[in-house]
């Protein structure tokens, strides 16, 4: 048993937390380009060229994930694009 156990001591790996949450925009048709990409900006704290990909991508397919991280921080970016009406959901 003393093998085993130095055996799995030895080769201890470290767990890593998988950031599977994700915070989506939706393409509401209720404000301007630049409203939206501002937000984003604002959000995810990203350049203009960034942002203006990411609202593109939402008015060109319904949709876009703007950020991906942990439960709490997807929730912060979402109350940030929300707080101007945009359509958002945080999901894993």
């Amino acid at each position: 048993m003393s093998s085993k156990t130095a055996t799995v001591t030895k080769y201890k790996t470290k767990v890593v937390p998988v950031l599977s949450w994700q915070t989506i925009l939706y393409n509401c048709e209720c404000h301007e380009f630049w409203e939206v990409v501002e937000q984003i900006m604002l959000a995810i704290k990203c350049t203009e060229p960034i942002a203006s990909q990411y609202a593109d991508t939402a008015h060109n397919l319904g949709s876009v994930a703007v950020f991906k991280g942990s439960k709490e921080k997807c929730e912060q970016v979402a109350d940030v694009l929300g707080s101007i009406g945009l359509k958002v959901k945080v999901t894993q």
